[in-house]
């Protein structure tokens, strides 16, 4: 199969996040498929970005064939993002035959906005091929919910016509949402067409990890002193809800919170338990030794402000990071669903309630280290089982056959010119 991927934002191991797209591709192209993916020369989520001197550039990487199309740089989310946005999808439209020498049996349009998907309709159609929309966020309602946008804004007006558009005339949607599908169905998405695939993990980085830098793991010891250890590692932003986690730590002196990580609010929060000895803020370490962190711990936090986006579902990377570490987990959160109660590998609890979030600490430290290992194998095997991107990459291949044959069975029906 020749898979065709528009991912604006796509990153790779050279180059930093977002790596599903890689994740995937690599998987596709291990099993055979050749796998091209389009994406813009600069993005914010890179920590590097590829050299493109020239408005088209080539690059292999593992096999998958990355094509860059030059765009500009930007800083924040205002004129500079959307102009950005705005040259990836002109060189698209206007590179049709540079960029595509060959035709592809599945064109996916994956960046987060929909606006690709004009043009992976036009592709699918010249070539008889499939057209699937992947679907990262809900937009335009995640612009209008957290930016604070208006319906009738221009760039929401033209966004919502995008997205019912590619509900409308896509083959089938991948949806990181698991409970998006009313939602899609209401903007003109066909019974049928929808599949959830969630974000995923690389086993591989659990088998390589490294250790804590030295001085990172002598400090948790001499904090430990016989607590029981809540651990987070992450952003630390407003959406993260650390705000009630360190109410909690307040409610519960004799156990331990460590925070690894940056952030807009993290001098803040800082400052807001100067006067606690039971909360260690630790600078950020490298990914590779996340692992280690998680490990040291005898439990994991996680949790998410309140948003009405969340009633759609959640699929977060940190938690399937936490499960991996066979740790149990405090969720603090109110969503369409929620993976630690699937698992069974912890204690959810509502939002932005710091005294659930204590009871829910003591509670696990309460328990025997058996009965806190059980939960975290629980979780670990849960997220082997269902978000190791060998199997998702499998399940994707399985929505691309079944609307390449679903389409196939219909042009028998339907010859052009019988309609």
């Amino acid at each position: 199969m020749k898979i065709l991927c528009l991912n604006h934002y796509a990153g790779s191991p050279l180059h930093g996040m977002e790596f599903r797209p890689y994740h995937l591709a690599k998987e596709w192209v291990a099993t055979g498929h050749r796998v091209t993916i389009l994406a813009a020369s600069f993005s914010h989520l890179r920590h590097s970005q590829p050299i493109a001197n020239t408005a088209l550039t080539i690059e292999m990487i593992d096999g998958i064939r990355y094509v860059w199309l030059e765009t500009p740089q930007y800083d924040g989310n205002g004129s500079g993002r959307i102009r950005n946005m705005l040259t990836f999808l002109w060189r698209l439209r206007n590179f049709h035959n540079k960029i595509f020498d060959e035709e592809f049996d599945v064109v996916i349009a994956s960046s987060t906005y929909p606006y690709d998907n004009y043009i992976a309709a036009n592709l699918a159609r010249r070539w008889d091929s499939i057209h699937i929309y992947e679907v990262h966020d809900l937009w335009p309602l995640s612009p209008m919910e957290l930016g604070g946008y208006s319906k009738w804004h221009p760039f929401i007006v033209a966004t919502q016509a995008a997205e019912n558009y590619a509900y409308r005339h896509c083959d089938a949607v991948v949806s990181l949402l698991p409970a998006a599908k009313a939602y899609m169905e209401s903007h003109g998405l066909a019974p049928g067409k929808f599949h959830c695939l969630p974000n995923g993990i690389v086993l591989s980085d659990w088998e390589k990890g490294e250790d804590l830098p030295k001085a990172v793991a002598k400090a948790i010891e001499q904090f430990r002193e016989g607590r029981f250890l809540l651990g987070y590692a992450g952003g630390h932003g407003l959406s993260n809800a650390l705000d009630s986690l360190l109410l909690a730590a307040r409610q519960t002196p004799e156990c331990g919170f460590i925070l690894v990580g940056k952030g807009p609010e993290k001098e803040r929060l800082r400052v807001q338990v100067t006067d606690l000895d039971n909360v260690l803020f630790i600078e950020p370490i490298p990914k590779s030794c996340i692992p280690a962190f998680l490990q040291r711990m005898d439990a994991l936090y996680l949790g998410w402000n309140r948003s009405p986006l969340y009633q759609y579902g959640i699929s977060p990377n940190k938690l399937f990071d936490y499960m991996m570490s066979a740790k149990p987990v405090v969720h603090a959160v109110d969503a369409g669903n929620d993976p630690c109660v699937d698992a069974r590998c912890g204690i959810s609890v509502p939002p932005e309630d710091s005294e659930e979030i204590a009871a829910a600490v003591r509670r696990l430290a309460a328990m025997s280290p058996a009965e806190r290992e059980d939960m975290g194998k629980r979780g670990h095997d849960y997220v082997v089982a269902n978000h190791d991107y060998r199997v998702l990459a499998a399940r994707f291949v399985d929505v691309m056959q079944e609307a390449i044959d679903k389409k196939r069975s219909a042009s028998k029906r339907f010859p052009k010119g019988k309609e």
